[in-house]
């Protein structure tokens, strides 16, 4: 005849086979999770330094980074200084398309398959410059959410400036375009510091930039300085209240 035996879950016995069965580590999730957030991909990092298929590149005041039908096989980021995009045509005459700053990429194009360089890009003051070979900024877009989602933002930026820029063109002054190019020059645009202080550019630039004439742009400078919404002696400064000239009318 059999014997039943009643056992205690909760005997010293139980516990003991229980404490040596071999279970999960609690913490698994936790320790992966962590070493993968040390692993975690840092953009800012990325764009401030060199390494793997990038390199900074020093330039001084006013030298060519790449010229109008030169080979497009690299994307280029601003690190410190700031840079003039222009276009020259077959008669030889210049337009300034764009002036960049720190923070700002250029030479995107590449990515859309164009061979060559569409604009020459000069620098307007000794700049440090991250160049990023096409493989690897083409690689790092696919894998990596953070500079994607850094550098989707900026050309979707880029992208609304220059349709404000047709607009401007159709609807606007040259008075008032003169004042909303310094106020974006002097990153015033948005809500920054009161006061920034730029490198001078040159009225013709200016005047290329706005689509007038030099001499209209040294009316229109004169006046705003006189009315105390910029400083450029020995330096730019533009200051907020360049904003009053876009609501008048």
């Amino acid at each position: 005849m059999g014997i039943s035996i009643a056992v205690d879950q909760t005997s010293a016995g139980v516990k003991a086979m229980r404490a040596a069965a071999p279970r999960p580590w609690p913490s698994n999730t936790r320790f992966k999770t962590k070493l993968e957030d040390e692993k975690a991909f840092d953009a800012q990092a990325f764009l401030d330094s060199a390494g793997a298929g990038r390199k900074v590149v020093e330039y001084e005041s006013k030298e060519t980074i790449f010229s109008q039908g030169d080979r497009a096989t690299s994307v280029l980021y601003i690190q410190k200084g700031g840079v003039k995009l222009a276009v020259v045509n077959e008669a030889g005459e210049e337009a300034v398309v764009e002036i960049l700053g720190p923070g700002d990429f250029f030479g995107v194009r590449c990515l859309a398959g164009q061979p060559e360089r569409a604009s020459t890009a000069t620098t307007l003051t000794s700049s440090s410059i991250l160049v990023i070979e096409k493989p690897e900024i083409i690689r790092l877009l696919y894998t990596e959410r953070a500079l994607s989602d850094r550098f989707i933002k900026q050309m979707l930026s880029r992208n609304i400036r220059i349709e404000e820029d047709m607009v401007d063109q159709l609807f606007n002054s040259a008075e008032k375009r003169l004042a909303r190019v310094l106020l974006r020059l002097a990153h015033l645009d948005k809500s920054d510091p009161p006061v920034v202080e730029m490198p001078i550019l040159s009225q013709q630039v200016l005047a290329e930039m706005v689509g007038t004439t030099r001499p209209r742009i040294n009316v229109f400078m004169n006046r705003f300085k006189k009315q105390g919404f910029i400083n450029y002696d020995g330096g730019l400064e533009v200051h907020q209240s360049l904003r009053k000239v876009l609501k008048s009318s």
